[in-house]
C-alpha cells in the first residue's frame, strides 16, 4: 500500500498557534489558498480511498485536495480532546497552573478535562488497524490510499508503524502536509512531504 497522511489545512486557530481540538472551525482564507497550490503542484497522488476526519477542516481539505472524491469519514480519526486548554495558546495559558504541570510532564499528563495522550494514540492507532484489515479483506493491497487527519493522529500513527522509529514529537508537520508511506501490515517506510513556495 502506499498510504499519505496528510495534516488539514490552516485555520483561523492554527494561524494563532491555538490548541484546537473539538472545535470544529472552518480553513482560513491563507488555508484555502495553499491547498489550492499543493494540489496545482500535485504533491499527492490522487487515492483509489480517500479517509477524512469528521471535522469541517478535514473535509474541507479534501474537498480542496481531491475534488469529487468520495470522502469516508471515520470518527476515531479526529484530534485529541484539549480539556481545558481548548482553542487558546501558549501565551495566554501562560500561569495557568495546570497548563505548567502538562509542560513539565513533557505532554505526558492527561489535558485536564480532555484526553491523556496514550488515550487518544490508541483510539488513532486502532482506527488505522482497522483500514488496514479491511484493505487486506478487500483486497486493496497494492493501491494508494489517502488520511486527511490531524497533526496528532498523524503523529500518533507514524510513531507506532513507521520505519525507522521515531518519537512522537517528531512526526510534526505544517497544515497541508504530510507524509507517504509504503507498506503492509504495521511497518511503513516514510518520507515528509513539504510544501516550499
Amino acid at each position: 500500500m502506499v498510504i499519505y497522511l496528510i495534516r488539514h489545512g490552516m485555520t483561523a486557530g492554527n494561524r494563532k498557534k491555538r490548541y484546537i481540538g473539538r472545535t470544529d472551525e472552518p480553513l482560513c482564507q491563507e488555508g484555502r489558498e495553499r491547498l489550492e497550490k499543493i494540489r496545482e503542484r500535485g504533491l499527492y497522488t490522487e487515492p483509489v480511498l480517500l479517509y477524512v476526519s469528521p471535522m469541517l477542516r478535514c473535509l474541507e481539505t479534501a474537498q480542496i485536495l481531491f475534488p469529487g472524491m468520495e470522502q469516508n469519514v471515520i470518527e476515531n480519526l479526529r484530534e485529541c480532546d484539549f480539556g481545558e486548554f481548548e482553542n487558546q495558546n501558549y501565551l495566554e495559558l501562560a500561569g495557568n497552573a495546570n497548563y505548567q504541570k502538562w509542560i513539565d510532564s513533557n505532554g505526558m499528563l492527561p489535558f485536564p478535562g480532555g484526553e491523556s495522550r496514550e488515550k487518544f494514540q490508541t483510539r488513532s492507532v486502532k482506527a488505522f488497524e482497522k483500514l488496514e484489515q479491511f484493505w487486506k479483506v478487500n483486497g486493496y493491497q497494492g493501491q494508494t490510499a489517502a488520511l486527511v487527519v490531524h497533526g496528532g493522529t498523524i503523529m500518533s500513527i507514524l510513531e507506532k508503524v513507521g520505519i525507522p522509529k521515531r518519537s512522537y514529537y517528531d512526526f510534526q508537520t505544517g497544515n497541508g502536509e504530510g507524509y507517504r508511506l509504503e507498506g503492509e501490515d504495521g511497518s511503513y517506510q516514510y518520507e515528509k512531504i513539504c510544501y516550499t513556495q
